[in-house]
């Protein structure tokens, strides 16, 4: 398989692997749920990726990105004006984390223009496997007006999704999404005697219905209803898409035995409707060689409304990005996307209760929309608009802010969300213990990767907590009151008999144990060493 080449390739392929592993410190969490597990993390991305890795590795659903363009404009809050090895060496490792971020049935949707989506796709074909490519999408988000409009040449009015599964040929399925679409006028055919027996039906053309419903003149539908005329003709088509029809030729040597014998049938005896009933599919009705398409059969649930619709393509040209400025209650000039667009990615991807992760979060709309569609998230954004706009941004929406897709969602409010600071790195060059991590943050990460649950424990207890029956420890910083290198730290029995009781089984940490195999099981104790059985690299 081809591979790229940059000038700092070689570096840039280690980057992952050499990033320090640091603790995720819990600063504050809003809404009424203290075990939420919505996560929005404050900080380097590559750094809050590797930090996930012991809590999600394997674990999440979808990852959308919308990274940094690389198109030589400087936006307001991220330089976007990045050399091309730059930003293949910045967004090659951060695909690396997310690769093992992902589940087996996962899917990364990256959001990028021309600039760098050729190279984009080589590293991914790289990473993810050539076969794991799903798609390419095209996202129309604006037009040829203004000052587009004046420069010479092709106007450039679209963006592209490029889409990856982990594992295609595994148990990766993507669901089904429809988009609304005009009205179909080929249906134009209409069952005039619908309640009397199939082999009786009469078709008329549908403007004489239309006429007769409105007591209106054929001749004069058109003119008395004036522009009003499709709209009416799309609500009566609505109300009776059961008996609203189009003849077609079907493709003989598509469809099985019996439905070509019964073609052959039906174009022998040219005035009879002929019915194929069909257990678990749609029945086929056939005149003259030709089978009838009832319009019901078009109609879908697309936010909570029943209208025309169609399979979703890869033209996305429908999704528009009226009022985007006011989206979310924050400003971010040219960096912030539909929440409709990324209403599509989630629904075609997860469902409700699967984790998003969202490592470029900008202004906060994939969390918002996660939010708002019943998704666990995590969304990591550096700088201090991690707090300046993605916090309120959340905060609205737990309030039941009525903007995006709101509406669509039947969006109340409610739920909640913890902010994450990035803490000190866990382990020094050496693989030891970094000196400057305290009780309360190891315990918390301890407890964390254990039970999958926020740590709410003290700091002055070597216990910190119990699980379905099971106690766990720590001794580590002394927590004990011996301050000497070992004492205290190291699982003696002067220390388990100083240790808070618990009748049941025991997970201790420490950085060393005198215990013996037999003394262990007895007490029921199951020793992990510090640092190595940490879950940190």
């Amino acid at each position: 398989m081809p591979t790229l080449h940059w000038l700092t390739r070689e570096k840039d392929l280690a980057a992952s692997a050499q990033a320090p592993y640091r603790l995720l410190e819990a600063v504050e969490t809003y809404g009424d749920d203290p075990h939420t597990e919505n996560m929005l993390i404050q900080g380097d991305n590559l750094d809050g990726l590797k930090a996930l890795l012991p809590f999600y590795a394997g674990k999440v659903k979808c990852v959308y990105v919308d990274p940094p363009f690389n198109t030589g404009q400087a936006f307001e809050h991220y330089d976007d004006n990045i050399e091309h090895s730059i930003w293949l060496g910045m967004m090659y490792a951060r695909f690396e984390l997310i690769r093992d971020l992902l589940s087996v049935s996962g899917t990364l949707v990256v959001h990028l223009d021309d600039e760098e989506l050729a190279y984009c796709t080589i590293i991914l074909d790289e990473i993810f496997g050539r076969v794991n490519r799903i798609n390419l999408c095209t996202f129309r988000q604006g037009a040829a007006v203004g000052h587009k409009s004046i420069n010479p040449g092709v106007v450039t009015v679209t963006n592209y999704l490029l889409i990856y599964a982990k594992d295609k040929l595994s148990s990766w399925v993507p669901n089904k999404v429809y988009t609304k679409r005009d009205r179909d006028k080929r249906y134009s055919s209409y069952i005039e005697n619908y309640d009397a027996n199939y082999k009786d039906w009469k078709l008329i053309p549908l403007s004489q219905a239309l006429a007769k419903e409105l007591g209106i003149k054929k001749s004069n539908l058109k003119k008395e209803l004036g522009d009003n005329y499709e709209e009416v003709t799309n609500n009566f088509v609505m109300k009776n898409a059961h008996r609203v029809v189009q003849s077609v030729s079907p493709a003989y040597n598509s469809v099985g035995q019996g439905t070509r014998n019964i073609i052959d049938l039906s174009k022998q005896h040219p005035e009879t409707l002929f019915l194929q009933s069909r257990e678990g599919y749609s029945d086929i009705y056939l005149k003259d060689g030709k089978r009838w398409l009832f319009y019901k059969s078009k109609l879908k649930e697309i936010d909570g409304e029943l209208v025309s619709g169609e399979p979703l393509t890869n033209l996305w040209d429908d999704l528009l990005s009226n009022n985007l400025h006011n989206e979310g209650g924050v400003k971010f000039p040219k960096g912030k996307k539909p929440e409709s667009l990324i209403q599509r990615v989630l629904s075609l991807f997860t469902e409700p209760g699967e984790v998003v992760l969202d490592s470029f979060l900008g202004s906060g709309t994939t969390a918002a929309v996660a939010h708002k569609m019943n998704r666990k998230y995590i969304g990591i954004e550096n700088g201090e608009h991690a707090a300046s706009l993605c916090i309120p941004r959340l905060q609205r929406v737990i309030e039941g802010e009525q903007g995006g897709i709101s509406k669509a969602v039947n969006w109340q409010g409610g739920g909640s969300f913890r902010f994450y600071r990035l803490g000190e790195p866990v382990f020094d060059e050496a693989g030891r213990i970094n000196p400057a991590i305290r009780f309360p943050a190891l315990a918390a990460h301890i407890w964390f990767c254990e039970v999958r649950s926020p740590y709410t424990g003290t700091p002055d207890s070597p216990l910190l907590g119990i699980h379905d029956g099971v106690a766990y420890y720590l001794l580590f910083n002394g927590i004990l009151g011996d301050k000497t290198i070992d004492g205290g730290n190291v699982l003696t029995t002067p220390i388990l008999k100083n240790l808070p009781e618990h009748d049941g089984p025991k997970v201790i940490y420490g950085e060393g144990c005198r215990f013996g195999e037999a003394r262990l099981k007895k007490e029921r104790i199951t020793f992990k060493h510090i640092p190595y059985d940490i879950k940190a690299r």
